[in-house]
């Protein structure tokens, strides 16, 4: 018995193995980070990132089902990308707990100035859209805030400890202070195009939990 050919989706792309199908995911979260961490999510078009991407047109709801979904992808990447980033400062050995940080924030503003300014972080930019935004991005936003907080907690409990910051601190409040804080700060920086913004706010902070 004859069978009939299988009807492709439309704009979907000849079958590939699971690597490729993956790589071009990937591709497409890559460009998608680089272009929302410049412009913001309401002002960035698919078109732009498939471009950018070098992916055929028809070929996004391939991989996503739509741009919020797209979204919720680059959420959960750059909190992924920038933990580990952050973790390459905070869980450095060879340096005291409040070094650790000025090596996070000393790392961060080399970052800004690699790529002159443009780019700042996505989850802050999305957190300052959040009104525009799919209402499924704000408990994301919210889950990325609490683990880069948990992560300075634990470095400021760990500097109370060594008495490099009084027992009296409250370090859950103060790694909350601390991304409130920088996340301005690097708003600032895009502004103004400049480092400045980044180093007043990183020493103000290590005077306030220093207590000086």
């Amino acid at each position: 018995m004859n069978q009939l050919p299988v009807k492709r989706r439309r704009g979907r792309p000849p079958k590939s193995s699971a690597a490729s199908y993956q790589n071009t995911r990937d591709a497409l979260i890559q460009v998608g980070l680089g272009v929302l961490t410049q412009k913001g999510y309401s002002y960035t078009g698919i078109d732009e990132i498939l471009r950018q991407a070098g992916v055929p047109k028809g070929s996004f709801y391939h991989y996503f089902d739509n741009k919020e979904a797209f979204g919720r992808a680059l959420i959960e990447a750059y909190g992924q990308f920038f933990a580990k980033k952050l973790e390459r400062s905070l869980s450095d050995a060879s340096l005291s707990p409040l070094a650790r940080i000025q090596a996070f924030v000393d790392d961060a503003k080399a970052g800004m100035q690699k790529f002159d300014y443009r780019r700042g972080c996505l989850i802050g930019n999305l957190g300052q859209e959040m009104a525009a935004l799919p209402e499924s991005f704000r408990s994301l936003l919210c889950a990325v805030f609490r683990d880069w907080e948990s992560r300075v907690e634990r470095v400021l409990e760990e500097a109370r400890k060594l008495g490099e910051v009084p027992q009296s601190l409250s370090c859950d409040q103060m790694a909350q202070f601390f991304w409130t804080g920088w996340e301005g700060a690097v708003l600032r920086a895009k502004l103004e195009q400049s480092p400045e913004p980044l180093d007043r706010f990183a020493q103000g902070f290590m005077a306030l939990v220093r207590g000086s």
